[in-house]
């Protein structure tokens, strides 16, 4: 798994303070559970709290570091994390991978974001890069208290969306407080809290990834 834009993964995976070995231009991911490796650029600089602040070309080249120098040994999938919007990330992935499988596009529910994540679409579509679902974050909110669902980003607008543009639809995730506490403990939620029903959702998302 290789993060782009990262920083904040040495935290949400429980890794911080690690550091990313490597020589002659070579990197070693970090190995994290079960088999899973990654990257981060926040394993690469010694204050987490300092900003990258980089123009175009030098995204580029780190990105193509990353891809080309990088050991990963024998994979089952590369997931590369892009930050929102149709730049020079995405772009110069797609371009430096080659052949790609394909692309998730999350997104919230309310239009503002959709208006967004459309571009995204199309993005995908100009360079015949295969859209492998739509997913639909903050998906509402069930009170744990009372039961009460509340659309505080309303719900839908991804699922609407997907069915727009003619892409597979793969799911909506709720806003759920342990999503937080897990990712503040650096503990995989879907394991730590297997038996929610956000978890639940979680794993129907990942079956049609695996299927596709």
């Amino acid at each position: 798994m290789l993060y782009i834009h990262g920083p904040s993964i040495p935290t949400l995976l429980g890794l911080e303070g690690i550091r990313a070995e490597g020589e002659d231009d070579l990197v070693y991911p970090i190995e994290y559970s079960e088999g899973l490796k990654v990257v981060s650029i926040g394993f690469m600089i010694e204050d987490p709290t300092d900003s990258i602040i980089w123009r175009g070309p030098m995204k580029m080249k780190f990105i193509k570091q990353m891809i080309a120098n990088v050991v990963w040994g024998d994979l089952d999938y590369l997931i590369v994390d892009c930050p929102p919007g149709t730049g020079d990330e995405p772009l110069s992935v797609i371009q430096t991978l080659g052949n790609v499988t394909g692309a998730i596009i999350v997104t919230t529910p309310q239009k503002l974001a959709i208006v967004d994540v459309k571009k995204s679409v199309n993005f995908c579509k100009k360079l015949t890069t295969p859209i492998l679902g739509v997913i639909e974050n903050m998906s509402g909110f069930v009170c744990p208290k009372c039961g009460e669902r509340v659309e505080i980003f309303k719900s839908g607008g991804g699922e609407t969306m997907a069915k727009e543009m003619d892409v597979p639809f793969l799911g909506k995730i709720p806003l759920e407080a342990d999503i937080v506490e897990a990712g503040d403990t650096g503990k995989p939620f879907i394991y730590f809290y297997s038996q929610t029903q956000t978890s639940k959702i979680m794993e129907e998302v990942i079956n049609k990834l695996v299927k596709n």
